[in-house]
């Protein structure tokens, strides 16, 4: 019988706490439950140990005996009275069942013979895990976050119709409730963690609430004002401009932004940046003009 190190098995320290055993327990017994494994015999395998690993680690007395013998288990009290059974009853070696509060699952003569006999954390192989969470990620423009819509996700050969709300933020994420991985022996299904990844739009650029954009405004109109129409996710906007606006001049629309997410009729603010355009190819009268125009202003 050869000795099983049950804290490997585990994937803790000696000095784990209590807390840490029961977690990692919870973390493996999750993956290789043979209710999600019913046709791999080496996760089989492992969940058997693991449970063993769980047995002995949880209970204070079983980890202390467990400990004080380590490699010399066979030195052991109850593993000499294992023995003597085992003559008494003619067995000759390999695995022993019990019936027990484990259901008649199988543990290793390692186990018995240290602590002989089945456990007592009852049916471990009618355990419940919730099903896996699974995790995914959507592409979406900056005027696809802009407004409520919805969209069809293919996960895990399932059709998933989602709403996503207006104002999503990029790196956001948000949980489906039971979209994720079948649950086993009745316990709850996973769920679907959705990160959404949005991309600037080439004229708008978001920060939280606020968009940023830039507008090319002529020379004519930025000396003596005027009209401008720019584009908004809304449609078209009619900005008024002040007569000797300079370049670079920035001017905020308040409430012109993006929507805020799950606030219905609260957005954010919209500022548009002036670019003066000078003018180019000029005839020889506009030359003229802009020569008395310098003249008079020297």
């Amino acid at each position: 019988m050869a000795f099983i190190d049950y804290y490997k098995v585990l994937g803790i320290d000696k000095n784990a706490t209590d807390e840490e055993v029961k977690k990692a327990y919870r973390k493996l017994a999750r993956k290789l439950h043979p209710d999600l494994n019913p046709n791999d015999k080496e996760a089989n395998q492992k969940f058997q140990q693991l449970n063993e690993a769980n047995e002995v680690l949880s209970d204070p007395e079983k980890r202390k005996k467990y400990d004080k013998y380590g490699e010399n288990w066979e030195h052991g009290e109850e593993h000499e009275r294992y023995r003597q059974a085992q003559q008494q009853q003619g067995f000759q070696g390999g695995g022993q069942q019990f019936s027990g509060d484990f259901g008649g699952a199988d543990f290793s003569d390692f186990f018995s013979s240290m602590f002989g006999g089945g456990g007592a954390n009852g049916r471990t192989s009618q355990t419940r895990f919730k099903g896996q969470d699974y995790n995914s990620e959507l592409q979406l423009g900056l005027k696809d976050a802009y407004t409520t819509h919805q969209q069809t996700l293919t996960v895990n050969g399932r059709n998933v119709r989602i709403t996503i709300p207006a104002g999503i933020e990029n790196g956001q994420t948000i949980k489906l409730k039971g979209y994720g991985g079948k649950g086993a022996n009745g316990a709850p299904d996973g769920d679907l963690y959705i990160t959404f990844n949005i991309a600037n739009d080439a004229k708008f650029k978001r920060t939280g609430n606020d968009i940023y954009t830039t507008v090319d405004l002529d020379l004519y109109t930025a000396i003596l004002g005027g009209d401008t129409i720019i584009e908004t996710f809304d449609g078209k906007l009619k900005l008024k401009v002040q007569p000797e606006t300079q370049n670079g001049t920035k001017t905020r629309l308040k409430g012109k932004g993006f929507p805020v997410y799950k606030q219905e009729g609260q957005f954010g603010d919209l500022y548009v940046t002036y670019n003066i355009k000078l003018p180019t190819n000029l005839t020889e009268e506009q030359k003229e003009l802009f020569k008395k125009l310098q003249s008079t202003n020297s």
